[in-house]
């Protein structure tokens, strides 16, 4: 049976990564955008994306939590397929979140001991993706829920980043379970986020991630301004513009008129 990540799982993930409403570079400098999201996970690229703060923090959201649940769905599929035996939902929940920074459920060896029936000592070979250290404490707590279903809790930050791509440790904002679950049931919206053309030069590091490729949202840009029309100074001064070019061409007229006549009565003279 295909399993889904649960909205408790899918809130745990959320804590684990937090959120980054823009570009950024994470422990081990790999550039990453909103929940967690690399180029490993497939389009849109983070370091081609429009970097700083963004002025509208609710329309940036939706469009994190949006991506994010894009990128859920193919970490999901490729725990399925990795995973042989029934598992609870906090099991599943566990791996998603370990393949989601890892991208290694297809190679870790606990995940064979866990098909050979061996749920000890597979929640025991999580430890083994325990690098950089400040990992420790996220591969702990999904140790806790796949061996004894305990979620974690808290609120998830909002980080705010620089236009250099540097995390600032100050939170624009917390979400609690209930607001983050409201923007991931929100409908897909059509996307804020657009890419713009940079020079190449998180809080959650990534351990050797490589995650499925996926589409993701459209990088078309948005619709140039349309003109504003004149006011009535604006009227005046063109039609000021138009009575002096009239006049200029008057004077050129009349000015080839006189010439052609004081020609015309020399030659008849």
């Amino acid at each position: 049976m295909t399993m889904k990540t649960s909205d408790a799982g899918l809130f745990a993930l959320a804590l684990h990564e937090g959120i980054v409403p823009a570009p950024y570079r994470d422990s081990v400098g790999v550039w990453t955008y909103g929940i967690g999201h690399t180029l490993g996970a497939g389009y849109p690229d983070p370091a081609k994306m429009q970097r700083g703060m963004p002025t509208n923090l609710d329309a940036a959201l939706r469009d994190v939590f949006d991506l994010f649940r894009r990128d859920v769905v193919k970490y999901e599929a490729v725990v399925n397929r990795a995973v042989k035996v029934p598992v609870t939902q906090a099991q599943f929940d566990a791996l998603v979140s370990f393949h989601y920074n890892t991208g290694a459920i297809g190679r870790a060896s606990f995940v064979k001991r866990l098909n050979a029936g061996d749920e000890v000592g597979a929640a025991a070979g999580m430890m083994a993706w325990s690098k950089p250290a400040s990992i420790i404490d996220r591969r702990k707590a999904e140790q806790k829920l796949f061996a004894k279903g305990i979620y974690p809790t808290g609120t998830v930050p909002v980080w705010k980043v620089d236009g250099n791509g540097r995390v600032i440790w100050k939170p624009a904002r917390r979400l609690t379970k209930d607001q983050v679950l409201a923007l991931l049931d929100g409908p897909v919206a059509a996307p804020h986020v657009r890419e713009t053309p940079v020079s190449v030069t998180r809080p959650a590091p990534h351990v050797n991630a490589e995650a499925p490729k996926r589409p993701a949202q459209s990088d078309k840009p948005a619709a140039p301004p349309s003109p504003a029309k004149p006011g009535s100074g604006a009227v005046a001064a063109i039609l000021g513009g138009a009575l002096v070019l009239i006049g200029a061409k008057i004077d050129a007229i009349t000015a080839w008129a006189s010439e052609w006549a004081h020609w015309a009565a020399s030659f008849f003279n």
